[in-house]
Parts: C-alpha cells; sequence; structure tokens
C-alpha cells in the first residue's frame, strides 16, 4: 500500500507538471502569434483601426487566386465572420474585422474569412472562428482604398426583397453609427490617422507602426519640447494599446471638419519623426514626460 502511494505520486506530479509545461507553451505561442496579428502587411494600421473603432467602411481586398471581388469590412450581419452575396455588379465575398466572437489569432481568422469569401458559395456566410495563414492568403504589399459609409444601407445591397427584420436590424445599427474619416496626410503620412466624433467629443486616433517604447519615447521628447499637439483646439487626452500598437489619441473641437486637422497632424508626424530618429538617452525632463504619458495608457 505504502509502496504504491509513493511510486503514485511521482507519476502525478509528473503528469501535472507536463500539462502545465505544455499549458504555457500554449499560451506563450498565442501571444507569440497575436502580439502583433496584422505585422507584414502594408495596410496593417488601417486593419487595426477597422477591426478597433471605425464603425462601418469597406475596402477591396486582394486574395490570393481569387476569381472575384472581395471586400474587407468593419462588420456584417450578424456580425459574421465572412459571407458571399449576388450583388448588380456580380458575386462579392465579404470578410470581417468586427465579429460575434473576438478571435485569439485575429491576423489567422482574417485569412480565413478571406478565403472563404474568395471561394465559398452564393449565400453562404462563417460565424465560426476560420483559421489561415496571414501572408499567403492576402496580398501584403498591398494598401487598403477605405470607403467609409455614413450608415449600414451597403447591407441591403444585392438584397431582393428586405424583409422587416432585415430593415429594423440595419436601422438599428444605423441608429448607433458615429461619424469617422481617415485624415490623408499625403507623403508625410504614416500610420492610420482617424477622426471621429462620438456624440459628446470627437477625437482623433493614430494608429502608429513604430515599436511601442520607441513611439514611446518620441511622444515624451516631444511632450516635453512643448509640441505634442495637431494645432489649436486640441489636446493630449492618451494612448491605448492595440493589436500591438501603440495609438495616441487627441481630444478634438468638434466644431472643426476633418480635413482642418490635416496640416497639425502632418507637422506632429515630422515632429514625432525626428524624436524617433533620436537615440540619446532622455533627459531628466523627458523621461518625467514619458511617465506622465504612461499614466494615462490603457489597453484594449
Amino acid at each position: 500500500m505504502g509502496r504504491r502511494e509513493r511510486n503514485a505520486t511521482p507519476r502525478e506530479g509528473s503528469n501535472r507538471a507536463e500539462k502545465l509545461a505544455a499549458q504555457r507553451a500554449r499560451t506563450e505561442a498565442a501571444e507569440a502569434v497575436t502580439a502583433r496579428p496584422f505585422e507584414g502587411l502594408a495596410a496593417e494600421c488601417d486593419i487595426v483601426a477597422l477591426r478597433q473603432f471605425v464603425p462601418s467602411a469597406t475596402a477591396p481586398l486582394k486574395v490570393a487566386g481569387a476569381n472575384r471581388e472581395v471586400r474587407l469590412a468593419t462588420v456584417l450581419p450578424g456580425a459574421a465572420y465572412a459571407l458571399v452575396r449576388e450583388e448588380a455588379d456580380g458575386v462579392v465575398g465579404y470578410a470581417a474585422l468586427q465579429t460575434a466572437t473576438r478571435p485569439e489569432a485575429p491576423g489567422a481568422a482574417l485569412a480565413g474569412a478571406a478565403r472563404f469569401a474568395a471561394d465559398a458559395s452564393v449565400g453562404e456566410a462563417l460565424s465560426e472562428t476560420p483559421d489561415g495563414a496571414l501572408l499567403e492568403v492576402l496580398d501584403a504589399a498591398a494598401p487598403l482604398e477605405i470607403t467609409v459609409h455614413k450608415d449600414f444601407d451597403w447591407w441591403l445591397a444585392g438584397t431582393a426583397g428586405t424583409d422587416a427584420q432585415t430593415q429594423q436590424l440595419v436601422e438599428h445599427a444605423n441608429s448607433l453609427i458615429t461619424p469617422a474619416a481617415r485624415l490623408d496626410l499625403g507623403a508625410d503620412g504614416i500610420g492610420a490617422p482617424w477622426w471621429a466624433d462620438t456624440g459628446s467629443k470627437a477625437h482623433l486616433r493614430w494608429v502608429h507602426p513604430a515599436p511601442e517604447d520607441e513611439l514611446m519615447a518620441a511622444l515624451a521628447r516631444v511632450h516635453a519640447a512643448g509640441g505634442l499637439t495637431v494645432g489649436e483646439g486640441s489636446r493630449f487626452a492618451g494612448s491605448f494599446r492595440s493589436d500591438g500598437l501603440l495609438v495616441p489619441v487627441f481630444d478634438l473641437d468638434r466644431e472643426s471638419h476633418p480635413d482642418e486637422w490635416v496640416p497639425g497632424t502632418v507637422e506632429l508626424a515630422k515632429r514625432l519623426a525626428e524624436a524617433l530618429a533620436d537615440d540619446s538617452e532622455l533627459t531628466a525632463a523627458q523621461r518625467r514626460s514619458r511617465d506622465g504619458l504612461r499614466g494615462r495608457q490603457v489597453s484594449l
């Protein structure tokens, strides 16, 4: 009896240790995969924006081997991952970023949704989390030509005879939408700066591709010099992490048109570029700025 107990204990402990080690390995692998899930795509920053905070937008998506038009969408009816439908110009497949369930590996899910949108039959929709190799399915070098919609009426395109339930769904989605616009910074542009009016405030959310620590140091340099602004009527509000990228946020004067913030954002882009190129040690004032900026940082 005693011998069996002594022999059993090491086996159970060993099994438990192996299970814990395997679980840690899976967790670390998942974190490695999802730390920056859209890295390698030229459109990474805009994809993060469309996934996280842009309400209604679509963009053509270049999918390897696709024989039909495929479009990236913020969200689809029923919060599906993908669907295929007949429209006036032919069959169109849609792959969505905002879905009913948030995938553990968003890049793989987008790849699988895009593959489904390219290959599935008309009328099919995908509700289960898909999987795929992002850089094999999508054209990594292709930018996004984004169309921002003021509502979700595009959900009804190609729908023959809209029933009352579908119409109610669209009307409900339209009631929740908030205005959004992508700022075009031209040749000086980097990342994805998006204006939004949430009803009580207007914001600039700037998805930036620089590594987080480097961007935070650059923001601190600019802040310490008094240049962390996109113009009169703007205020740095903080930043958040999303899909492995840091997103600085500015509160804006709601009375100003989105395009009025372009010159100030271009100037800030230049200041940040200079600060990112500075590899010297932060001064005491800059370190204080960095600590203050980090205190206004959250994760999504």
